[in-house]
């Protein structure tokens, strides 16, 4: 079984081809077992009294009582970690990952509830180990918090990292995307050569980041992934920008478009810097989900489970039937009539939304939309955000847009300074009820069309709960 597994992968390492073996002793092992115990303790009673979804408690209880708790769980993965990082995509890449993987027979670990931060990582290893503490799988994937990155990192080893993108999201937590870059590149650079960073070679500063762990002096392999297809680019510059100046040299780079944001054909015209060779090409791959961001996704994952050996049938019958995780281009039928969920966050991920809603909308097929704006935790509690968002194409394409949420009279007052055609037939509703709404959107929508639902990550949560009658988390 495993001889031929291994010759279809032919970038793993030797080492890594015979299984981690962790060597663990018995003092460890007999307080590992305790935390173990613990922890499980804890989330059946968190779930058998259905006080919530035990995400995040149980791994702070095996932490406190084991400190190197992570490193213990995840050095048993036998083939090793991959880690997704990044500001948007995360969830849909590693569901991606997850069922390219499974679908070609391997077991796989994977915080699929969503928590990324420490707690959540350990609580998902602990989920799948014995109470004797130990955890057999062939793969872990574990989305983390792009903030958390530089404490995880070492505690994790991964064999593959995955940058998806850098956007500004929630200034008051992150600070700016040239921070959170030098942070990632002094952790990397301290793993193992045998790490492989997996960058979106089509954001410059994430590009630099893989060039510069190319040639430092303990060089890591790097694969690039990215669009080919100039026919995507974008009218103009977007106004949500982020790293439009050459991480090298400061100089403003050249574009010959953008697909998204900052991302784009870019070179610099003073220095050497410019976009690295892609390792695939995106034209030979479909496009299932929408919108340009899941493109990037669904390169991603492809670009890592060809790095690991799987066959190219097998990425692509995973492609092919994959469904969208919950909120994120999801499609649900309520009432009788089709409702798409597109959760956004942040400048960036409103505007691709925009652009993917209006490329109905030319077809037809899509006239009413509801946006929900929260400002909880989860969502960042800053909104101001929505004054960098390119909303005028959005409201002058015409349509009906009801808008509700905590926040719902600041994005109303955004919607309506965007009326630059005021012949445009935009019909703003505000609906202080989330339920009436969802009523009035849906009341409003045609049998034949989607209604497009736009909401925050709490938002987006309630939604849920409303359309489907059972919780998320």
């Amino acid at each position: 079984m495993c001889s031929f597994r291994w010759c279809s992968h032919p970038d793993t390492s030797p080492s890594l081809k015979q299984g981690v073996k962790v060597q663990i002793n018995l003092l460890d092992r007999v307080r590992l077992g305790i935390a173990v115990f613990a922890a499980k303790t804890i989330t059946s009673t968190i779930r058998t009294f259905k006080l919530g979804a035990a995400s995040v408690l149980p791994g702070t209880i095996g932490k406190r009582l084991h400190p190197q708790i992570l490193t213990m769980l995840s050095q048993q993965i036998k083939y090793g970690v991959i880690v997704v990082a990044g500001t948007n995509g995360k969830t849909t890449t590693s569901l991606l990952l997850r069922g390219i993987l499974e679908k070609d027979g391997w077991k796989v670990v994977h915080n699929e509830a969503g928590a990324n931060l420490v707690n959540g990582l350990i609580t998902t290893l602990l989920e799948h180990t014995s109470l004797t503490g130990r955890l057999k799988a062939d793969y872990g994937i574990l989305e983390v918090d792009e903030n958390v990155i530089p404490l995880v990192l070492p505690q994790l080893k991964p064999k593959y990292i995955l940058a998806l993108n850098l956007f500004r999201d929630q200034l008051d937590r992150y600070g700016e995307v040239d921070t959170i870059t030098y942070r990632w590149r002094k952790v990397i650079a301290e793993l193992s050569s045998d790490s492989i960073l997996v960058v979106n070679g089509d954001d410059p500063a994430l590009a630099y980041l893989g060039q510069q762990l190319e040639q430092g002096e303990n060089p890591k392999q790097v694969k690039y992934f990215g669009l080919t297809e100039p026919e995507l680019y974008l009218d103009k510059m977007p106004h949500a920008v982020d790293s439009i100046d050459c991480p090298s040299c400061g100089t403003a780079l050249d574009y010959k478009g953008f697909y998204l944001s900052h991302q784009g054909d870019f070179n610099c015209p003073k220095c050497s810097f410019t976009k690295s060779k892609l390792s695939i090409d995106s034209k030979e791959w479909p496009q299932v989900l929408i919108g340009v961001y899941n493109q990037y996704n669904t390169l991603a994952a492809i670009t890592t489970m060809e790095s690991i050996g799987i066959s190219k049938p097998v990425i692509l019958d995973t492609i092919s039937t994959f469904q969208a995780a919950f909120g994120r281009s999801e499609e649900l039928v309520y009432n009788g009539k089709k409702v798409r969920i597109l959760l956004t966050k942040n400048p960036v991920g409103m505007n691709e939304t925009i652009r993917a809603i209006d490329r109905v909308k030319q077809t037809g097929g899509s006239s009413v939309t509801l946006t929900i704006l929260n400002d909880r935790t989860p969502d960042g509690t800053d909104v101001s955000w929505i004054w960098d968002v390119d909303t005028e194409k959005f409201v002058n394409s015409g349509g009906t847009i009801i808008v509700s949420g905590d926040r719902v009279y600041d994005l109303a007052l955004r919607l309506e300074y965007s009326k630059t055609n005021l012949d445009s037939g935009c019909k703003l509703i505000i609906k202080e009820n989330l339920q009436e709404a969802i009523d009035t959107a849906l009341e409003l929508t045609p049998l034949n069309e989607i209604l497009h639902i736009v909401p925050t990550y709490s938002a987006m949560l309630e939604v849920r709960e409303i359309l489907t009658g059972r919780k998320i988390l």
